[in-house]
């Protein structure tokens, strides 16, 4: 039995697929309100439950010199209005326990970075604001490593937590997914996310970036849905090559219809069954 997680009008682990999709890194307030108005629409017209996601800073980039976005006042500033304007859920992640109060005026759910995932500090700090913590499992953690990390969220007495797969470390340059994790850490009792964008990535592939093969989202997001996911993570984007970050794995917005079509058509044939 999974521990149902809620947020605003959205259910997270009561049977229903949701849909957390948004830019990697907030560009500027138009195209935020553009990349979410046109996600929210798809999922009304697909009848999926839709949260916005965008981080204000990406602070674990490769490179010096990648851009990180506008930082924490404005980034928030834009996620507050999108919140406002769309009337959804919000989520974005922090990177120090300086961010926390700050931050969880805005979002709804707060997230610590695959990079962060151990940090308990970090972590504590995130469960004692009451809000939904997303845990986002480390390339170089297992699935049952996870159940220590949420104890961290519940020993606070905040029991709203989310555990997201993004793909583990094989080799110098590449992530692959351990389908098996799905059902591991949903067995731990919280809903599971299934990052489908940043399991294709190629780590420093790109020298001072990372690569990646937005090629294989598709068949991802089909697998997981068959073997049972509460929520699929999207990152999505107009035109990914021109993206500030994560340009070779964010999803292109004229792919996303097909891609939550197909994934909406396996969960309906799964849910029963978790």
């Amino acid at each position: 039995m999974v521990n149902k997680v809620s947020v605003g009008n959205v259910t997270i682990g009561d049977g229903d697929l949701v849909l957390i999709a948004g830019p990697c890194v907030i560009e500027n307030a138009e195209m935020c309100y553009h990349i979410g108005k046109e996600v929210r629409t798809l999922c009304w017209e697909l009848g999926i439950p839709y949260i916005f996601k965008a981080s204000f800073d990406k602070a674990n980039r490769l490179s010096v010199n990648s851009p990180r976005g506008p930082g924490l006042e404005k980034g928030l500033e834009i996620l507050a209005q999108i919140k406002s304007n769309l009337a959804v859920p919000v989520l974005t992640d922090v990177h120090e326990v300086e961010q926390v109060a700050k931050v969880a005026e805005v979002a709804d759910i707060i997230q610590i970075p695959a990079f962060l995932c151990r940090q308990t500090d970090l972590t504590v700090a995130v469960a004692k604001t009451g809000k939904v913590v997303n845990i986002k499992k480390g390339q170089f953690l297992s699935p049952y490593d996870m159940k220590n990390l949420a104890e961290k969220v519940t020993s606070t007495g905040n029991n709203q937590v989310l555990l997201t797969e993004r793909g583990v470390t094989f080799g110098y340059g590449d992530l692959v997914v351990d389908m098996k994790s799905l059902a591991i850490m949903r067995q731990l009792g919280f809903p599971v996310v299934f990052d489908a964008t940043h399991s294709v990535q190629r780590p420093g592939g790109l020298g001072t970036a990372s690569g990646g093969d937005r090629e294989f989202v598709p068949h991802l997001v089909r697998a997981a849905c068959a073997v049972g996911i509460d929520a699929l993570f999207l990152e999505v984007h107009p035109n990914p090559e021109k993206a500030f970050s994560d340009a070779a794995t964010m999803l292109p917005l004229s792919s996303l219809k097909s891609v939550l079509e197909k994934a909406i058509e396996i969960h309906s044939v799964v849910k029963n069954t978790l």
